[in-house]
């Protein structure tokens, strides 16, 4: 064998027993790797059994959260689809509601534009309208301002007539209606005249008509009414006699003006003489049985004065038991005699000692409001002296007497009458203030039953008051440009 060949077998041999290590040492750690891998399983296993109960819950937990994933994401397509849907729908409402409105708009347009029309005609219809109306407020109308200062109402009744004699002559001259054309009927002229004559005479009769029912029908409160009455009656019979041309003069329409105006201001004056009459009257009713009182008591006085005069001069000239007696008529005489001068006294101050007097109910709606009145008492021989005195510059209007009720004992039913209604009494630490709040209906009551002869007026007219609230409404008016009350001016 030769050395190669024991080389080659060395290094054979070499390479195996060095395989045959590697070997052995790869089973050592193979078993060793092996025991390892069993316990590590072991205890994986153990594990596994150990926490076998939260594995089981984390999956559950990842269940639910897929499941909830799962059902929030179609909660969320199926509502997104829902909302879309009623956006949809909204659209759809909202541009029918628009159409809607669009439609109440022009509506609107329409009916606004149908009642401005409709508020014009019935404003020139109410206008036309109201002045027939005999529960026209006065505040409407205004205030009447007279035209005439005549100082007796024979001087208007004189007016009254001149006016009414140029009325007559206007229509004798045929001036009062005229037409400026001469009409022909078939071609005839005489026709033509005769149904312009007949034209001229009903339109007369028309007007004079209106004016003499406005004339007969004014008072204080609505003659601005008349005024417009006559007006309108004018206005509307030339509007009808238009087409053939007859129409009334101006001359002639304010002739009917200048007459309503005498007549209205004819009554007030007759009515503010039948007071200053009755007032005179009163006043000397009282003097003339002042007079006669004081004038009997004169007479008593000088016919004591007399016997005691008388009986002094007999006493002169006797003596003994018959100067006793004339001392004590004497006496006698002479108490009378000074009966008598009291007596004279007394009836001089009577109006201010007396026990006779008026006591009066008035009231003041302008100052003091509705349901307050003042019940006082006076002796003055003209009471309406105390009523003007009591509305002069110290209160803004005037007052209403309601009771003028003279009494041989006017204290007593004065203290009766305030104690009816010292539960109303305004004041009630000032006994000298008699106002009491109460209506005229219960003072009325208490009259009758404490004075059944009494006269009791119940109206309150407060004239002035009325048309100062008149004027300040006519004013406000102008101001606010205000048409009507009932409509308004546009919608």
């Amino acid at each position: 064998m030769t050395v190669n060949q024991l080389i080659f077998f060395a290094s054979v041999t070499c390479v195996f027993a060095a395989f045959l290590l590697m070997a052995l040492i790869m089973w050592r750690a193979h078993v060793k790797w092996s025991t390892r891998l069993n316990a590590e399983q072991s205890r994986r296993l153990a594990l596994e059994r150990r926490f076998a109960a939260i594995v089981d819950a984390d999956a559950e937990a990842l269940r639910i959260t897929q499941a909830a994933r799962h059902d929030a994401h179609e909660t969320t397509t199926k509502a997104k689809s829902e909302a879309e849907e009623r956006e949809r729908a909204m659209e759809v409402r909202v541009s029918n509601l628009s159409a809607q409105a669009t439609a109440m708009t022009v509506d609107l347009e329409n009916l606004r534009r149908s009642y401005a029309e409709k508020k014009t005609i019935f404003d020139r219809l109410a206008v036309e309208v109201a002045v027939f109306d005999e529960r026209l407020a006065f505040a409407e109308m205004g205030v009447y301002e007279p035209h005439f200062d005549f100082d007796t109402s024979e001087d208007f009744k004189s007016a009254i007539n001149r006016v009414r004699d140029l009325q007559k002559a206007m229509i004798s001259n045929k001036t009062a209606v005229v037409c400026p054309i001469q009409w022909t009927v078939d071609g005839s002229a005489s026709k033509g005249k005769t149904m312009t004559e007949r034209n001229v005479r009903l339109t007369l009769r028309a007007f004079n008509g209106e004016c003499d029912a406005a004339v007969a029908n004014t008072r204080w409160n609505n003659a601005n009414a008349m005024e417009k009455r006559i007006e309108n009656a004018r206005n509307q019979i030339d509007k009808h006699n238009a087409s053939n041309r007859v129409e009334i003069t101006e001359q002639y329409f304010r002739l009917k003006l200048e007459e309503l105006r005498l007549t209205h201001e004819l009554r007030e004056k007759i009515k503010q003489e039948r007071e200053e009459r009755a007032e005179d009257a009163k006043a000397a009713r009282e003097e003339q049985k002042l007079i006669r009182e004081m004038e009997r008591a004169e007479e008593d006085e000088a016919r004591y004065q007399r016997m005691l005069d008388k009986a002094r001069a007999e006493a002169a000239s006797v003596a003994g038991p018959k100067l006793d007696a004339y001392s004590q008529q004497i006496e006698i005489l002479e108490r009378d005699l000074a009966e008598a001068h009291a007596k004279v006294e007394r009836a001089r101050a009577m109006a201010e000692m007396t026990r006779t007097g008026y006591v009066y109910v008035i009231s003041n709606v302008g100052s003091f409001g509705a349901d307050c009145v003042k019940i006082g008492l006076t002796r003055r021989l003209e009471p309406a002296d105390r009523i003007r005195e009591l509305g002069d510059a110290s209160v803004p209007f005037l007052f209403d007497t309601h009771a003028m009720i003279y009494s041989d004992d006017a204290p007593a039913l004065e203290r009766a009458l305030h104690a009816e209604f010292a539960a109303q009494r305004i004041n009630a630490t000032n006994m000298r203030k008699e106002f009491f709040r109460v209506s005229i209906e219960e003072v009325e009551a208490a009259v009758k039953r404490l004075a059944p002869a009494a006269a009791f007026f119940r109206d309150i007219e407060a004239q002035e008051y009325r048309e100062t609230m008149a004027l300040r409404n006519s004013r406000l008016a102008e101001r606010a440009a205000v048409a009507d009350l009932v409509f308004p001016s546009a919608i």
